[in-house]
C-alpha cells in the first residue's frame, strides 16, 4: 500500500516505513536512546532526500520524547533549572544549525556533509561504547566490578566563573559548560536530525557530574523543546518537514518502543551497550561504504533545479 509524501515528493510503501519506525522504536525502548541517529540514516538509505530526513526526524523525536520526559518528571528526575540553562544554549545552536543546512543545500554539499558527520560521530561513539562495554563484561565475568564514577570527584569544569546552584542535581557549577553543551547538541539536532541524547547524557554525567537518573530525565526535557524548535525552523525556513512521513514513523515507533522496553529487562546494562555499539558501528560502516563506492549516477542536475 503506497502513500504520497508531499514534501519528499515521492510515493512510498506505508508498511515499509511503519516497520522501519517499529524497528527503531523497538531499539529505542531496548537501549534507552532516542533513535534519531539510526532513523535518519535509514530514511536516507530508503531514498528519502537527506534534508527531508533530517527535518522530519526532528518532528518524530519531539513527539516520542514527550511521554518519556513526563514519566521522568513524575519520578522527580528532571532538573528544570539545569534543563533551562541547557535550553538557552540549545536554541542558539539550533538556529546556527538550521542556517547551516540552508547554506549547505544551496551549495549542493549537504548530503556529503551529513554523511561525513554521521561517519565521524557514530564511529567515535560506537568505538568508545564497544571498548567500555567489552571491558565491563570482562570484569564482571572475572568477578570484578564495572567502572563507576566516584561521587564528589571534581574536574576543571568546577573552576569556571558564572557559577549557579542546581538544587535537584546537587551541583554548584559554572553556567558556561551547560550552555556550551546545549549549543553543541542543538547544532547537531538541526544538522543531523538527532535528539542529541547520545551525546548529552554522557556529557552531563562525566563532565558536569550530574547523577545518572537526573541526567537522563533532564536530557529528555531539553530534547523535547530543542527538537520542537528545530522542526519549526526547518519547516519555516527550509520547508523540509514531511508531516505525513512523521506520522507514519511515530505510529510505528510507539508500538515498537513498548516491545523494546519489555525485551530490555532481560539483558544486562553492559550487554545492552555492547549490542548498541555494534549496531552504531554497523550503520557507520554502511554510510562510510556509500562515501567510497562509485555512485550509480555519476552526474546530477538536481542543484540546478532546486532539488534536495
Amino acid at each position: 500500500m503506497n502513500i504520497y509524501l508531499p514534501i519528499a515528493e515521492m510515493s512510498v510503501n506505508v508498511l515499509l516505513f511503519l516497520g522501519m519506525g517499529g524497528v527503531v522504536g523497538f531499539l529505542s525502548g531496548l537501549f534507552g536512546v532516542g533513535g534519531g541517529f539510526l532513523m535518519t540514516p535509514l530514511l536516507i538509505f530508503s531514498g528519502i532526500p537527506a534534508a527531508v530526513a533530517v527535518g522530519t526526524e526532528g518532528a518524530q523525536i519531539a513527539a516520542t520524547s514527550v511521554s518519556g520526559a513526563l514519566a521522568q518528571y513524575r519520578r522527580n528526575n528532571v532538573d528544570i533549572k539545569l534543563g533551562s540553562v541547557l535550553l538557552i544554549g540549545g536554541i542558539s545552536g539550533s538556529l546556527i544549525g538550521v542556517q547551516m543546512v540552508k547554506i549547505l543545500r544551496q551549495m549542493g554539499q549537504f548530503d556529503l556533509v551529513i554523511a561525513l558527520c554521521y561517519v565521524t560521530f557514530l564511529g567515535v561513539i560506537g568505538s568508545l561504547m564497544l571498548i567500555e562495554s567489552s571491558a565491563t563484561i570482562r570484569k564482571t565475568r572475572s568477578g570484578g566490578s564495572g567502572y563507576g564514577r566516584r561521587p564528589g570527584q571534581h574536574s576543571w569544569v568546577h573552576g569556571l566563573p558564572l557559577k549557579m546552584r542546581f538544587q535537584r542535581s546537587k551541583l554548584y557549577i559554572s553556567a558556561i559548560p551547560p550552555i556550551a553543551i546545549g549549543a553543541f547538541v542543538g547544532f547537531l539536532a538541526a544538522l543531523m536530525g538527532v535528539g542529541g541524547g547520545f551525546i548529552m547524557v554522557p556529557a552531563m554525567i562525566y563532565l558536569l557530574r550530574v547523577p545518572t537518573s537526573i541526567a537522563i530525565g533532564t536530557s529528555l526535557f531539553q530534547v523535547v523543546f530543542i527538537t520542537a524548535i528545530t522542526t519549526l525552523l526547518h519547516a519555516t525556513l527550509n520547508q523540509t518537514v514531511d508531516i505525513v512521513l512523521a506520522l507514519v514513523l511515530m505510529l510505528g515507533g510507539v508500538i515498537g518502543a513498548q516491545v523494546g522496553v519489555a525485551a530490555g529487562v532481560r539483558l544486562k546494562g553492559a550487554e545492552l551497550r555492547f549490542l548498541l555499539a555494534a549496531l552504531v558501528l554497523l550503520v557507520c560502516g554502511r554510510i562510510g561504504w556509500d562515501l567510497v563506492i562509485q555512485p550509480a549516477e555519476l552526474y546530477s542536475i538536481s542543484p540546478l533545479i532546486g532539488g534536495y
